[in-house]
């Protein structure tokens, strides 16, 4: 493993840790506000956090061109606009239909479902000509069994809820490959930017047609949207898109999965600690889980027939 994909795979390992700590948060959150309220709030919330650095970017690759440095001075602000848009669009699409779905089913089950992303990745990348060699295959299968170790508690049957789920999944994993497209081509901060704003805009519309926003609701729900919008979707969203530039998608998707390790490990600390009140100790299943989605993400990183194509 060179420098560079260290380095990308430590942004994204970051990024699921901030992910998978968020999941208290963003349930506290659920209490007291509708989730296009929450996903409206936290994602223009992230947007505004990300403002001054997108503006000292700009301000950066000015100063380099009024310099006479060429090299990497320009932005392409039709390209960050439309990848904006584009991110914009289908996680407003994924979240939408994921805490929709959440309501008619369990967390477990849902936990499982949406992390299928991991193998529709790989498969919906074959459309877009992007190969992979075989071990990230197997590690792809490794890791949704791992999942289902991990967070399923219950017999598994697909409601009407657990259908919106993997609906949301599948759009999880577009919002993969469209960041893998973009991201090359333009800021990552300005690109995190603008689909948060996006989002946030799009979220917040239907928030005010289809729920009742107050006051009220975000005073009560303050911290849990404060760490989701500022940690969850300012910070962990730019880290997401840094750490891809250069990573193949199916690789990022294996190590963005850990969020659900990580949340795993997070309740059962927290709850031995007294933050929690309900029990979340893991069982031998779930610790079986975790092992084995770490060691399906540390299998694609190792050097193993040929290299990734990116």
């Amino acid at each position: 493993m060179n420098g560079k994909t260290l380095r990308s795979s430590l942004l994204l390992f970051l990024t699921a840790c901030i992910w998978g700590l968020a999941f208290v948060s963003q349930s506290k959150g659920m209490e007291v506000m509708g989730p296009f309220t929450f996903n409206g709030v936290r994602c223009l919330l992230g947007a505004a956090v990300l403002f001054p650095p997108v503006c000292f970017t700009v301000y950066k690759r000015k100063k380099k061109r009024e310099s006479g440095c060429k090299k990497g001075s320009g932005i392409s602000w039709k390209t960050a606009l439309t990848g904006g848009m584009f991110c914009g669009i289908v996680f407003t699409a994924a979240s939408s239909f994921q805490q929709a779905g959440i309501a008619y089913t369990t967390v477990g089950k849902a936990g499982f479902i949406t992390t299928l992303y991991i193998i529709f990745v790989p498969l919906l990348g074959l459309f877009l000509k992007k190969k992979a060699p075989g071990t990230v295959y197997f590690g792809a299968v490794m890791a949704v069994a791992g999942m289902y170790l991990l967070c399923m508690t219950e017999r598994f049957y697909l409601a009407r809820g657990d259908v919106m789920v993997l609906v949301s999944a599948v759009l999880f994993a577009v919002h993969i490959l469209v960041i893998d497209y973009f991201s090359p081509k333009t800021e990552g901060v300005l690109l995190s930017f603008m689909q948060l704003f996006v989002c946030g805009v799009c979220c917040t519309v239907m928030a005010f047609l289809f729920e009742k926003p107050s006051f009220y609701q975000l005073q009560n729900g303050l911290v849990p949207v404060l760490y989701a919008g500022i940690m969850s979707c300012g910070v962990a969203y730019t880290l997401q898109i840094s750490g891809q530039k250069g990573m193949n998608p199916t690789v990022a998707s294996l190590i963005l999965s850990l969020e659900s390790v990580v949340a795993a490990i997070a309740g059962f600390l927290a709850f031995k600690t007294g933050f929690l009140k309900t029990d979340q100790t893991l069982t031998s299943g779930q610790v079986l889980g975790c092992v084995i989605v770490f060691a399906a993400v540390v299998l694609v990183q190792l050097p193993i027939g040929k290299k990734n194509k990116i």
